[in-house]
């Protein structure tokens, strides 16, 4: 009998002790920009476009020198490493042809109209050492965005690949007070 109570007495001190150190366990932060994805297929042709999605916490996100993402310049279109952009067939992207494969995305933040651009560069981190990791000998080129404002604030990053009607399709960055959009059409 006392060697049944000693027996649960250690076996009740090893599980306060491992609830004890669970609690003290240091945790997981989760990322500040984690990764997201948005895919669609459209026309039969499944694109899919993985990026990191930051959020504003009450930051001034666009327009003006002053904000984290200043006017006329390139940005990365999410955080972290590059937005990539994998489709399985030739698409054209407002007016850039785009060819079955891999490119990374960026926007070029130009106050009257944004314009996306499409790399065939990949795999690079979304900001070089002079600023961002967009080499322009390396770009298919650029296209208009179509600018809006969203209803509410948009607190977290958001791209979506949405699929129309046929062979249309679109593409939508929404983020802080800005949402900017570009039809997709497979080939």
């Amino acid at each position: 009998m006392k060697f049944h109570r000693a027996l649960t007495s250690v076996l009740a001190l090893a599980v306060v002790a491992g609830l004890a150190s669970a609690q003290d366990a240091p945790k997981k932060k989760a990322p500040a920009s984690p990764p997201a994805e948005t895919s669609a297929t459209i026309g039969g042709t499944k694109i899919t476009i993985q990026y990191s999605a930051p959020s504003v916490k009450g930051r001034k996100i666009f327009g003006g020198t002053d904000a984290l993402q200043p006017d006329n310049t390139v940005w990365r279109a999410g955080a972290n490493k590059a937005t990539a952009l994998h489709t399985d067939g030739e698409i054209t992207i407002g007016n850039l042809n785009v060819p079955a494969g891999d490119y990374t995305l960026y926007v070029f933040l130009d106050p009257n109209g944004w314009q996306l651009i499409v790399s065939r560069q990949t795999g690079q981190w979304g900001i070089g050492p002079s600023g961002t990791s967009l080499d322009e000998s390396k770009a298919i080129g650029r296209t208009p965005m179509k600018m809006s404002k969203p209803a509410t604030l948009v607190e977290t990053y958001k791209m979506s690949l949405l699929a129309g009607e046929g062979k249309k399709g679109m593409l939508t960055l929404e983020w802080e007070n800005v949402s900017a959009s570009v039809e997709i059409v497979a080939k």
